[in-house]
C-alpha cells in the first residue's frame, strides 16, 4: 500500500512537472494562458474607460422660435447626456444629418409650443433617436425627458405662484413626493463597472478550457503517449495524472485571478469590497471545476485547434448565459439549467456578490457547495476519460 502511495505521488509530481514544461514550451498555449488575461482586459478597460455616454452630439429643430423654445434647448444643451451641435431649420434638414451620423438625435420643439403653455394646455416635444444603438437612445431619451421634466416643473410652479403661493408651497404642491435614489455598488451607472468583473470570470474559463485543449490537441497529434501510466498503478492510475496536470493549471492560474483581480481592479478603479474567505471559497471549487472540465474535454480534441473552434464558438453564448447581458430570470428554465453545466454560470453572479457587494461566505454557501459538486464530477469524468485514452493507448502500441 505504501509503495502504492509513493509511486502515486511521483507520477503525480511527474504529471505536474511535465504539463508545466509543456506549457512553457509551446507558444500558443502561453499566449492563450496568460497574455490574453493581459490583453483583452487591458482593450475592454480602454474601451469603456468613459464608464457612461457624455456629450452626445444632437440637433434641435425649434419651429417654435419663442423664449420658452430656446430655454429648453439651453436645458437640453446643459445636461451631461447631451450637445447641441446643431440647430436645422427644419426637419428635413435635420433628417440629413442623422443619416451622416453627424447627430445621434433629433428634439422637434413644434410651432405654437409657448402659446400652448400660456393657454395651460399640454405642449409637446418630439424625440427621434435611433433604438439600433440603444446605448444612444437611452441617453438621448433620458436626457430629453429630464429637461422637458424641469422644465415643466418650472412652469407648473410659475402658475402656482402667479395664484398667490409662496415659492415653498409651489415646489411641495409642484411635488408632493420628494424621490430619493440610492444607486448601490455602480454610483455612475458606468458600462465598465458593470461589465467588467463578470467578463474577467469568463475569460478565466474560457482560456483555461482553450489552453488545455490546446496541449491535449497537440499531444495527440504527436503521437505522444499523453494518457500512458505504469500498470502497477491500475486500477485508477490516472487519478495521479490528472491530479498532477491539474495542480499545473492551478499553480498557474491562481497567479492569473491575483493578477487580474488587484491589477485591473486596481487599473480601471472597479468597486471591490471584497472579504478574503468567500472569496477563496469561490475561487478554488471553481478553478478545479473549470480545469477538470477542461482535461476531460482535452481527450477529445484530436488536434490542436480543435479546442480554440469550440471554445471561442460557446464564448458568447457563455456570457450570454452568465446573466450579464440578459437577466437570468427572462431565460427559458430549460436553458438555464441547461447553463449549470458551466462552472461560470454559478460563479459569475457569485463572484459580483463577493467583490462588489461585499457579500460574506453565509451569504455565497449554496454557491460554493455547488461549484465543489461540480468539480468533483468534472474531477470523475476527467479520470474516466483519462483511463479510457489510456487504454487506448496500450491497445494501439501492442
Amino acid at each position: 500500500m505504501s509503495n502504492y502511495i509513493k509511486t502515486g505521488l511521483i507520477l503525480t509530481m511527474q504529471a505536474f512537472k511535465d504539463e508545466l514544461r509543456a506549457i512553457f514550451k509551446d507558444t500558443g498555449a502561453l499566449l492563450i494562458l496568460f497574455l490574453a488575461l493581459i490583453i483583452y482586459p487591458v482593450i475592454y478597460g480602454i474601451a469603456y474607460k468613459k464608464e457612461v455616454l457624455r456629450e452626445l452630439p444632437v440637433a434641435v429643430v425649434d419651429l417654435d422660435r419663442t423664449s420658452s423654445g430656446r430655454l429648453l434647448m439651453r436645458m437640453i444643451d446643459a445636461t451631461e447626456e447631451m450637445h447641441v451641435v446643431s440647430r436645422p431649420a427644419s426637419m428635413a434638414e435635420a433628417e440629413q444629418l442623422f443619416y451622416r451620423s453627424e447627430v445621434n438625435g433629433v428634439i422637434l420643439i413644434p410651432s405654437g409650443f409657448e402659446r400652448s403653455l400660456m393657454k395651460g394646455e399640454q405642449a409637446t416635444v418630439s424625440i427621434y433617436s435611433d433604438a439600433g444603438y440603444f446605448l444612444m437612445y437611452k441617453q438621448t431619451l433620458s436626457g430629453t425627458m429630464q429637461s422637458a421634466g424641469f422644465f415643466g416643473a418650472g412652469v407648473e410652479i410659475k402658475r402656482y405662484m402667479a395664484k398667490g403661493y409662496t415659492p415653498e408651497q409651489a415646489f411641495v404642491m409642484r411635488d408632493p413626493v420628494s424621490l430619493k435614489a440610492v444607486t448601490l455598488y455602480n454610483p455612475s451607472g458606468g458600462y465598465n463597472t458593470f461589465i467588467m468583473p463578470g467578463l474577467l470570470i469568463v475569460l478565466v474559463q474560457q482560456t483555461l478550457l482553450i489552453g488545455i485543449g490546446l496541449l491535449g490537441g497537440t499531444g495527440k497529434e504527436q503521437g505522444r503517449a499523453k494518457f500512458a501510466v505504469p500498470r502497477s498503478l491500475k486500477p485508477g492510475g490516472v487519478v495521479p495524472v490528472v491530479a498532477g496536470k491539474a495542480g499545473a493549471y492551478f499553480a498557474l492560474y491562481t497567479v492569473n485571478i491575483i493578477i487580474t483581480q488587484v491589477w485591473v481592479y486596481h487599473s480601471f478603479n472597479l468597486p471591490h469590497l471584497t472579504h478574503l474567505t468567500p472569496a477563496l471559497a469561490l475561487a478554488v471549487p471553481f478553478l478545479l471545476a473549470v480545469i477538470f472540465l477542461g482535461l476531460a474535454l482535452s481527450t477529445l480534441f484530436a488536434r490542436r485547434e480543435h479546442s480554440i473552434l469550440f471554445v471561442v464558438f460557446l464564448s458568447p453564448i457563455v456570457l450570454f448565459l452568465t446573466g450579464l447581458s440578459w437577466p437570468t430570470a427572462a431565460i427559458p428554465s430549460w436553458l438555464n439549467a441547461m447553463a449549470h453545466i458551466l462552472p461560470t454560470t454559478v460563479m459569475v453572479p457569485a463572484w459580483l456578490r463577493v467583490r462588489t457587494m461585499g457579500a460574506e461566505l453565509r451569504h455565497i454557501e449554496g454557491d460554493v457547495v455547488f461549484l465543489i459538486v461540480q468539480a468533483v464530477i468534472y474531477f470523475a469524468l476527467a479520470v474516466a476519460f483519462y483511463y479510457r485514452a489510456s487504454r487506448k493507448n496500450r491497445m494501439d502500441s501492442k
